[in-house]
């Protein structure tokens, strides 16, 4: 039987595996996906916010989508699984997304 947590519990700050900063937790409601800094991510969800991927390896920014109610996203690429996924930017807050790096993504 799987527990529930709540996504207090999982909105949690983090050090970054690909560059080391420390990220705080996203204060907005959304789980804070990748970092600032660098826009690296981790691969913990299968669909977003689950985090129930058993993967657990460093997800590259490889582009960037917008989709309709989300705006822009940053996608990201498994580096050992290939899995695919788009996170929304942190645009606000205590440690919002370098935009000068968000923008230098191509759109996918």
């Amino acid at each position: 039987m799987r527990v529930a947590r709540s996504r207090r519990v999982e909105n949690t700050g983090f050090v970054c595996v690909h560059c080391a900063a420390d990220v705080p937790a996203n204060s907005d409601g959304h789980y804070r996906n990748h970092c600032p800094v660098c826009l690296w991510s981790l691969h913990v969800d299968e669909l977003p916010g689950d985090r129930a991927s058993g993967c657990r390896q460093p997800m590259e920014p490889i582009g960037l989508v917008e989709k309709s109610g989300k705006g822009w996203q940053v996608v990201h690429r498994c580096t050992a699984c290939g899995h695919r996924q788009p996170n929304r930017l942190v645009r606000d807050g205590e440690a919002p997304d370098d935009l000068d790096l968000v923008l230098s993504l191509p759109w996918l």
